[in-house]
């Protein structure tokens, strides 16, 4: 027999979705469909009361996930696989918890988390592919990769992004900490693989579409640094497409008890580790 999960502990989910059925993740007021909005009544149900979701990462409308982390506080007695069979049973094909597990009540998705990792995938082909439509940027032009990945170094370590951040971004501080930023192919893909501490509202699309400038030889590589010195949104490149962008992975300390995971998309092999 599977044993319950005691009282007292919060239940932490592993979470995957695709965006482009979503207006993002944060529950809204309008009609628009969201991940919490679908999972919060889908765990209500098998927990007979009402739940409240805490994520790591709240993405935006149409951008995806392999590795979204949340957790709750646990209410009925179940096992953890009742729970993901009986969550997973009231949701969309769209949606869908991978794993379950628990934490301590001093856990949060949100704020143990000391790392979160995003792949952007640009596909680089003349032919517009339905099948990767909403789950690839396509480029039909070829990119110069030794420059954009030249444009890329200037951004790794600690650094103030203010020139990556949405102009409505909500944060107290656009300093943020890139532990990597890499560009490789992958399967036919063009991989954007960065990952930090943390990211500002649409700091990951920015960058992206930065890089592409670079890449396109519309700008020099040594432009990057002049954007990140400015300080100024308006000095970067467009905001790329969220069709592209997905979480793959978040990571926390090895004594919250939750492992620290990292999911490739399913249009890749893999994820490289970095040191």
């Amino acid at each position: 027999m599977t044993a319950v999960i005691p009282s007292g502990r919060r239940i932490v989910l592993r979470i995957e979705y695709d965006g482009a059925a979503f207006g993002g993740w944060q529950k809204q007021s309008s009609e628009i469909p969201t991940v919490q909005g679908v999972l919060e009544p889908a765990i209500s149900r098998v927990a007979d009361a009402p739940v409240k979701l805490v994520c790591a990462g709240r993405t935006d409308a149409g951008v995806h996930a392999t590795c979204q982390i949340a957790h709750f506080d646990r209410i009925a007695e179940r096992s953890p696989r009742a729970w993901k069979a009986g969550v997973n049973s009231f949701l969309p094909k769209t949606v869908k918890i991978q794993e379950v597990c628990t934490a301590t009540s001093q856990f949060s998705a949100r704020f143990s988390a000391t790392g979160r990792r995003y792949a952007y995938l640009l596909h680089p082909s003349g032919n517009d592919s339905p099948q990767l439509a909403g789950r690839a940027l396509r480029v039909d032009k070829a990119l110069d990769l030794d420059a954009m990945r030249a444009a890329a170094r200037c951004l790794e370590g600690e650094k103030d992004f203010r020139s990556f951040q949405a102009a409505g971004c909500q944060s107290l501080s656009s300093l943020r900490d890139v532990r990597h930023l890499r560009i490789y192919r992958q399967r036919g893909f063009i991989v954007i693989d960065i990952r930090a501490n943390a990211f500002l509202q649409h700091m990951v699309r920015i960058i992206a579409g930065s890089l592409l400038e670079v890449g396109r030889s519309r700008r020099e590589p040594d432009w990057m640094a002049q954007v990140l010195a400015a300080r100024d949104r308006k000095q970067a490149g467009a905001t790329a497409p969220a069709a592209g962008l997905y979480l793959t992975g978040v990571a926390y300390p090895a004594s919250c008890g939750v492992p620290s995971r990292t999911v490739a998309p399913p249009l890749l092999d893999r994820l490289p580790e970095f040191g």
